[in-house]
């Protein structure tokens, strides 16, 4: 057996080297891998451009800062507006802007922008929304409902309709962050007008 046998005249040039007692034809690399190749370089260039030279794309710490916020937004829309539910909701500060917002827009005419209504000043329509006396209940879940189905009889009207379930959760959450979790709530003589 010879190191280095020769080569018939139809086949293609073996390569000079061995190794492992092993030769290979000299032969060129298929259309289909190199077109793969050449595509591949130009997809690379393409997206180095987009991100790092034009950076038209987000960054990788755009996209999980955005995904971080989505899936805290779609766990807070998940949380049950039950007791310990709204409780939790009430110690998140964006829902406490959004629940500030929706007061200040539509609860602050009766019940003044500090939440104080009637202790407050005697032209006010609501009554107090900080202290622990309540009218119709105090705990989280009577007050979403309060807040929800209104009481027209004392001229608050129902403002589930007009709202919907999240305005009326991030407002309840808004009033309890005035509170503490716990804390002795006392009910309030009816008193008729």
């Amino acid at each position: 057996m010879t190191p280095h046998p020769p080569n018939l005249p139809d086949e293609d040039p073996i390569r000079p080297h061995t190794y492992d007692g092993i030769q290979e034809y000299d032969k060129r690399l298929p259309n289909w891998w190199l077109y793969t190749l050449y595509i591949t370089i130009v997809f690379w260039v393409g997206y180095w451009a987009y991100y790092e030279w034009f950076r038209v794309g987000p960054t990788g710490a755009q996209e999980v800062t955005a995904e971080m916020a989505r899936i805290e937004a779609a766990r807070l829309s998940a949380v049950k507006l039950d007791d310990a539910g709204l409780w939790q909701l009430s110690r998140n500060s964006e829902i406490l802007a959004a629940g500030k917002a929706v007061y200040d827009s539509v609860c602050a005419a009766c019940h003044l922008p500090s939440l104080r209504g009637k202790a407050e000043s005697a032209v006010a329509i609501g009554p107090d929304l900080t202290d622990t006396t309540w009218i119709h209940g105090g705990k989280p879940t009577e007050i979403l409902e309060l807040i929800r189905k209104g009481v027209l009889a004392k001229g608050m009207p129902e403002w589930g309709p007009l709202l919907g379930a999240k305005k009326i959760g991030d407002v309840t959450a808004y009033i309890l962050s005035k509170h503490k979790e716990g804390e002795p709530i006392v009910i309030a003589p009816a008193i008729t007008p």
